[in-house]
C-alpha cells in the first residue's frame, strides 16, 4: 500500500488517534497536513513526523469555525497543490446528565464533531472536482454511535449522525469519484491511563486498542485500490459490540 504523492489532511492531528493517522499516511509516502486547534503540540507533532523523514506541515484550525475549514484545504493546495484524502478525526465530548446539558454545551459538541464533517468534506470535495482527481473522506464516529452509557447524549447524537451523514454525502459526492466512509473506534488507548489486565480480558480480541488499529483502517478506507469501498461504517473496537455481557 502507497500513497507516494498523495496529499493527505488530518483534523484532530496534534495527538492522540489523529496523530497516530497522520504518522502512518507520512510513513506510507503521502504528503500531510495537520490541523488542530492546539497550536504547540500541532506543531511539534508536524516536526516529529519530518524528524522520522516524512513530510508533514501544520496549519492551526479550530474546527468549529467554518473559515478555518476552509483556510485547512487551502493550505494543502498551497503547499501541495492537490488533494487526495480527507480524515475528519477532530472532536470533543460531554460527559453530563441530560437534566444539565446546557443549550451551548450541546451545540458546542454538535458543532465540533458534525458540522466540522460536513464542512470538511464540502470543502475538500470542491478541490477534489476542481482537480478532476478521485479522492476519499474517512469520518471518525465512536462505537457510541451504537451503544451508550448514562449521561453521553451529545456524544452519542454526534456520533451517530456522523454515520448518516457519512453515507448521505457518499451518495451525493459518488458521482465525482469521491468516496465517504466512517470508523467508529471503541476502547483506543492514547497514553492516558494505566491499563489493567481486567481491561483487555473483557475484548473478544483480547486487548485494548491502540492508534495504529485506527490507523491502518483509515489507510484501508482511502486506498484508491479500494474504489468499491464507499458510505461504509467500518467497527474497530476489538470486538466489544458484540460481545454479550450479563451482570452476575
Amino acid at each position: 500500500m502507497s500513497f507516494e504523492g498523495k496529499v493527505v489532511v488530518v483534523t484532530g492531528a496534534a495527538q492522540g488517534i489523529g496523530e497516530g493517522v497522520a504518522r502512518a499516511f507520512a510513513r506510507h509516502g503521502a504528503l500531510v497536513v495537520l490541523g488542530d486547534h492546539h497550536e504547540e503540540k500541532g506543531a511539534a507533532a508536524a516536526a516529529s513526523i519530518r524528524q522520522d523523514g516524512g513530510q508533514a506541515v501544520f496549519c492551526p484550525c479550530d474546527v468549529r469555525s467554518e473559515a478555518d475549514i476552509k483556510r485547512l484545504m487551502q493550505t494543502a493546495l498551497d503547499e501541495y497543490g492537490r488533494l487526495d484524502v480527507v480524515i475528519n478525526n477532530a472532536g470533543v465530548s460531554r460527559w453530563k446528565s441530560p437534566y444539565d446539558l446546557t443549550v451551548d454545551e450541546w451545540d458546542d459538541v454538535l458543532n465540533t464533531n458534525v458540522r466540522s464533517c460536513f464542512l470538511a468534506t464540502r470543502e475538500a470535495a470542491r478541490i477534489m472536482k476542481e482537480k478532476g482527481n478521485h479522492g476519499s473522506v474517512v469520518n471518525m464516529a465512536s462505537t457510541r454511535s451504537l451503544m451508550s452509557e448514562p449521561n453521553s447524549e451529545a456524544y452519542a447524537a454526534s456520533k451517530g449522525a456522523i454515520v448518516a451523514l457519512t453515507h448521505a454525502m457518499a451518495v451525493s459526492l459518488g458521482p465525482d469519484g469521491i468516496r465517504v466512509n466512517c470508523i467508529s473506534p471503541g476502547w483506543i488507548e492514547t497514553g492516558d491511563s494505566a491499563l489493567r489486565e481486567e481491561d483487555h480480558s473483557q475484548h473478544p480480541a483480547g486487548r485494548v486498542g491502540k492508534p495504529d488499529d485506527i490507523a491502518r483502517a483509515c489507510l484501508y478506507l482511502a486506498d484508491p485500490d479500494n474504489s468499491f469501498v464507499t458510505g461504509t461504517h467500518l467497527v474497530v473496537d476489538g470486538g466489544m459490540t458484540r460481545k454479550m455481557i450479563y451482570e452476575p
